[in-house]
């Protein structure tokens, strides 16, 4: 009688898959769901054809949040590959240091059921591209700009009119820890340039719930804000130093505002930038108030 030819336990274990490719798929893309879209792109779907599998799924792709941290690598094309696979159904996108207007058009046109849309210290998306894209989501309820360059006033109110289901709103200038006496000396002409954001958003946004005006220099618009936006219920105007609180104004805020947060309220828990004052503060405002 033959002899049994016996298999070595190494070798049964090199010849099997790994383990992690018998987890249900549910499981697996819990996993890789909470890797970012750059490990997600660049390492996790090299390594087997299971991963492979499950990171192509639509589903995989409904919030995508990239952030340039510096690190050489192109974020727009990787942007636009992940948005591809979305196939449609992205809810959520937050882009941080990086984006262009083509990549921001790219995504809005592909993306028509977005609700949050988030952009973060970017330098190359005008204004003109920025109401061009929104108006290509019809279900946004989210928009957040914050430390953004190029937005006027009259793209605000754009922006306003081509979403009617927006209910937060952002809107955030650099910060700056400290109070200027001469703010309210400072010339802005007749019609104050940052009232005119306030004054822009009440006149286009009247759903909002939610809105935040992060170092702003406006000195009216406030009341208008009130007016124009019945459904107010949290409002941050942390360092907005030249609003005036005082009297009527500032008791129908606290009356009517269940989560008001004031010009010299602490900044620990603002994720962005508070500061440090900038070295030329009026050459500052100048570069800030085109419109």
């Amino acid at each position: 009688m033959p002899k049994r030819k016996m298999t070595s336990p190494m070798a049964v274990r090199s010849s099997s898959a790994p383990p992690w490719t018998e987890l249900p798929r549910d499981l697996t893309a819990n996993i890789l769901g909470r890797l970012g879209v750059v490990d997600i792109l660049e390492n996790a779907q090299k390594v087997c054809t299971t991963w492979r599998t499950v990171c192509k799924d639509p589903a995989m792709w409904r919030v995508i949040d990239i952030r340039n941290d510096g690190e050489l690598m192109d974020c727009n094309m990787l942007c636009r590959h992940a948005v591809d696979r979305s196939q449609g159904q992205l809810v959520d996108l937050h882009m941080e240091s990086f984006g262009d207007s083509e990549t921001l058009l790219y995504v809005c046109k592909r993306s028509r059921n977005l609700r949050r849309l988030s952009l973060a210290y970017w330098d190359d998306i005008s204004g003109k591209a920025l109401t061009k894209a929104v108006k290509k989501l019809p279900q946004l309820e989210e928009l957040h700009l914050i430390i953004t360059h190029d937005i006027l006033a009259r793209h605000v109110k754009t922006i306003g009119k081509s979403c009617p289901m927006l209910k937060s709103f952002t809107f955030n200038l650099p910060g700056c820890r400290y109070y200027y006496p001469f703010l309210d000396e400072y010339d802005f002409g007749e019609e104050p340039t940052y009232s005119k954001y306030a004054l822009a958003i009440a006149k286009s946004m009247p759903n909002l719930c939610h809105l935040q005006l992060f170092a702003n220099y406006m000195k009216n618009g406030l009341q208008a804000l009130l007016d124009g936006c019945p459904r107010l219920e949290s409002l941050d105007i942390r360092q907005c130093y030249r609003v005036d609180l005082s009297g009527d104004l500032g008791e129908r805020c606290f009356q009517r505002i269940k989560n008001l947060r004031l010009p010299h309220d602490s900044v620990d828990d603002y994720r962005w930038d508070a500061g440090p004052p900038p070295r030329d503060f009026y050459s500052h405002m100048r570069d800030c108030s085109g419109d």
